[in-house]
């Protein structure tokens, strides 16, 4: 199994929005092959140390049976179709793809 932590930093004030679009193609992806999760999350004040809280930061939860169907997803056509919504939503984005120890 393939995990994945995807951390995209939204511009200011445009978090609702990038959500909200995001949401609209989560269903899509669940439809792909090797998609086990794929959601959303946002930061949770907890005080515990050392969190670090950003509320312009959205961070992907994602398992994927395979590299393969990763890759696939990628390039899947509705995967092409949110990012150029985002496009002007995002100001940066960073990936983790993780394989159990």
């Amino acid at each position: 199994m393939i995990n994945v932590i995807a951390s995209i930093q939204i511009k200011e004030g445009r978090r609702s929005e990038f959500i909200d679009i995001f949401k609209s193609n989560v269903p899509h992806v669940l439809e792909e092959r090797g998609c086990i999760e794929y959601v959303p999350t946002l930061d949770v004040p907890t005080g515990l140390p050392p969190q670090e809280l950003n509320s312009n930061v959205v961070t992907i939860i994602e398992k994927w049976e395979s590299l393969k169907d990763l890759r696939a997803h990628l390039s899947a056509p509705h995967m092409l179709t949110y990012k150029e919504k985002v496009k002007d939503l995002v100001e940066k984005m960073s990936l983790k793809i993780l394989e159990e120890a």
